[in-house]
């Protein structure tokens, strides 16, 4: 999975679905945080109209292909929007999965994604892994590597 992930972060242009209007939000969490290190973000959110940011409604919307969509929406969401990325043909997914709960993660959706070559990330955090890391996502990974709750090269 380590080396999906790597290839998921060296792309620049990224779609985050589930940006919310709440600044604490997972969605915008990892909007703020992708667009403070330089890349290309796309906000999508069906709202649209979220204060201070260029938000699309679907993919479909986005002014260009993005190399990869992050996905911070109940898995029943999930589900949808990979259809739409392999539709758009937009080669990478992740599933974020923070502390608890399935966070995006669903398993008919990593299915349709392998059976689509899509590579597709799923049950992590990618704020984990976004260089440079904060200390409280080091502190999450080790404790999730602690507990084998990560895959043993993730």
């Amino acid at each position: 999975m380590q080396d999906l992930i790597n290839d998921f972060l060296a792309q620049k242009r990224i779609a985050i679905v589930g940006v919310t209007r709440d600044p604490k939000g997972w969605g915008r969490a990892m909007y703020d945080a992708f667009k403070s290190r330089g890349y290309d973000t796309y906000a999508v959110n069906p709202a649209r109209a979220i204060a201070g940011l260029q938000c699309y409604g679907k993919l479909s919307d986005l002014p260009m292909k993005v190399d990869g969509v992050l996905l911070a929406v109940s898995p029943k969401v999930t589900d949808e929007v990979v259809r739409q990325v392999a539709e758009l043909g937009i080669p990478r997914v992740w599933m974020h999965r923070g502390v608890g709960g399935e966070g995006a993660v669903s398993q008919d959706a990593i299915k349709y994604c392998q059976e689509n070559q899509i590579a597709v990330i799923y049950g992590v955090c990618p704020l984990m892994y976004l260089k440079p890391t904060g200390f409280g996502h080091k502190l999450h990974h080790a404790f999730a590597k602690w507990r084998k709750q990560l895959p043993e090269d993730a």
